[in-house]
């Protein structure tokens, strides 16, 4: 039973530094990360700006119900 557990980690072991390796040595592969990676980026920061325009928007709704109170 130990055995062959020992065996399975040799081999995902093996199997592992062949996919890494293959993958890190693999010039489409690293257009795709770089592709993706730049992907992501630019989603993060459209997210972030319309968060931060949500967000304005909001503080001068409250202005506009707080000022209509007022009245």
């Amino acid at each position: 039973m130990a055995g062959g557990n020992f065996m399975n980690r040799v081999l995902s072991y093996l199997v592992n530094e062949i996919v890494v390796n293959g993958l890190a040595n693999s010039p489409s592969f690293q257009r795709f990360a770089v592709r993706t990676s730049k992907t992501i980026e630019d989603i993060s920061n459209q997210a972030l700006k319309k968060r931060q325009e949500l967000t304005e928007q909001l503080k001068d709704l409250s202005r506009n119900i707080e000022s209509g109170k007022g009245r």
